[in-house]
């Protein structure tokens, strides 16, 4: 009976000590990969604002970036600068905004929408025009390889640099992404971007929560807009 006792005894004492252990372990762990995600959405936001990177940056490198050069802004539903951290982030928008000392140099926002197979996460960067894209990437995605997957590629996110996604009446229209190439006699080219053969649905996809992105920025961007025209007169 003491043996037996002393054995069950044992096997939980041992089972409560490899229970902390792993927990700890965890909650280190989770602690690092926390930091490793936030360190990754930055060096997507510093680079679709154009600042580049090289493979010997260290993270210390990258968080100096991104400290000196981008200040994040919280907006509400209607275009404000709020301040208050509590209220809802389902009422919030986040927009990072690069400068070169006090000099706007661009703004960067979050894209996420359906694909083909999954959501698609993002960032699309703006000119300081408000009006003109100047950039886009993807750091996640199921798309299917050599196909719809190409979002993440240079060639298929080059085609958004210096397209428009506000027309010549300062209304918002977004970026379309079309079966096919972007004729050159298309009136409206400037507002489209060539698509991905055999990926329709995710360029559909892509085209659709662009636009309805875009649209939770534009009343906060339609003030700048404003503003710029008054600064120029």
């Amino acid at each position: 009976m003491r043996s037996d006792a002393y054995t069950i005894t044992f096997t939980m004492i041992v089972a409560i000590i490899l229970g902390l252990g792993l927990s700890t372990t965890a909650d280190n762990l989770r602690e690092r990969q926390n930091l490793n995600v936030e360190l990754d959405i930055k060096k997507n936001i510093l680079s679709v604002l154009g600042f580049e990177q090289n493979a010997n940056s260290t993270n210390e490198d990258i968080q100096n970036m991104y400290d000196k050069n981008i200040s994040e802004i919280i907006i509400n539903s209607t275009g404000e600068i709020i301040e208050d951290n509590n209220v809802s982030s389902e009422d919030t928008y986040k927009i990072y905004q690069s400068r070169d000392g006090s000099k706007v140099t661009g703004y960067a926002i979050p894209i996420a929408g359906k694909g083909l197979w999954g959501t698609m996460y993002g960032y699309f960067a703006i000119e300081p025009d408000v009006a003109t894209a100047k950039g886009i990437t993807f750091y996640k995605h199921k798309e299917t390889p050599g196909l719809g997957a190409e979002v993440d590629k240079d060639w298929f996110k080059n085609n958004f640099v210096g397209k428009k996604f506000i027309d010549d009446n300062g209304m918002l229209v977004s970026i379309q992404v079309i079966k096919g190439f972007v004729s050159e006699n298309d009136p409206d080219s400037k507002y489209k971007v060539d698509g991905i053969s055999g990926a329709t649905i995710t360029g559909s996809g892509l085209t659709t929560f662009l636009k309805a992105d875009l649209q939770k920025y534009e009343p906060y961007f339609a003030r700048i807009r404003k503003l710029n025209q008054i600064e120029s007169l």
